[in-house]
């Protein structure tokens, strides 16, 4: 059974910077492609950043590029999205996600396993 467990939210001020962990087990993650999604009150998941288990380019929305940064360890098993510059506009909660087909989608739909979703709120 796939776990994956998120920490590491909280609440901020604008322009600071805070460090997502997410921490998967249940099977090796070898192919799999691990995501970051954020939903807002009222809003639909967006995708927010990805990057493949055994390497290669992350991907990123726009809207995060050149302020959040996804990696991995893989001796933990865990999965970072470091959050600089924060916003207010950054405020949701924040989810890690896995997909088995190896391929990088922004679709949530294209995910296979979810974790519970850690709160992130930044004040202006």
């Amino acid at each position: 059974q796939v776990q994956l467990v998120e920490s590491g939210g909280g609440l901020v001020q604008a322009g600071d910077s805070l460090r997502l962990s997410c921490a998967a087990s249940g099977r090796t993650f070898n192919n799999y492609v691990m995501g970051w999604f954020r939903q807002a009150p009222g809003s639909e998941r967006d995708f927010v950043a990805a990057i493949r288990w055994y390497g290669g380019n992350p991907y990123y929305a726009d809207s995060v590029k050149g302020r959040f940064t996804i990696s991995r360890d893989n001796a933990k098993n865990t999965v970072y999205l470091q959050m600089n510059i924060l916003s207010p506009e950054d405020s949701a909660v924040y989810y890690c996600a896995a997909a088995r087909n190896g391929l990088i989608r922004r679709a949530a739909d294209a995910y296979d396993y979810w974790g519970q979703g850690t709160q992130v709120t930044v004040s202006s």
